[in-house]
């Protein structure tokens, strides 16, 4: 149940929590870490998705962190703005941006992210926004951990379909 507005002014004025952004509260002694991160993004930005490096981190299958939270959106979507946590934001059109949603819950946040074959697929048909590099060593880690298979990465990745 939330609080009233009321209640979270008194907290914050007693130092029982800190407040990290609008509607946002942390304890005060907690740490921030890559997942909280990822809640807090998916919190202001409710129509975003995480993706592409920031998904592939998530899912452990590359050591390297993101400076900024990769999400995406729709195609005709509004571009948030807004000052933390640092965003990369990436326009899908349909039917790339419905495909492979899974929902994790994250600090208490229900966190859509997209799964390994459909994040791994959205590596390699973006090479200008990831390196190939990176696209090979997520996938060659996915594989190698049984996180996904070709198979499932080529279901992951839908064809456009002309009318």
């Amino acid at each position: 149940m939330l609080a009233s507005p009321r209640v979270r002014l008194l907290a914050v004025e007693n130092g029982d929590v800190v407040r990290a952004g609008r509607g946002l509260y942390q304890l005060p002694n907690s740490e921030m870490d890559a997942e909280a991160t990822l809640a807090e993004a998916s919190k202001r930005v409710p129509t975003g998705t995480i993706c592409m490096i920031s998904a592939l981190a998530y899912h452990g299958l590359t050591d390297q962190m993101p400076r900024k939270v990769w999400m995406a959106i729709g195609a005709k979507n509004w571009e948030p703005s807004i000052g933390y946590p640092p965003l990369r934001i990436i326009r899908f059109r349909s039917p790339y941006l419905e495909y492979g949603i899974e929902r994790h819950v994250i600090s208490g946040v229900d966190v859509p992210i997209y799964s390994v074959p459909k994040s791994l697929a959205d590596a390699f048909r973006n090479p200008k926004l990831l390196d190939r590099s990176v696209a090979i060593e997520c996938l060659r880690n996915a594989v190698t951990r049984r996180k996904a298979t070709p198979a499932a990465i080529v279901e992951e990745a839908p064809t456009r379909t002309t009318d």
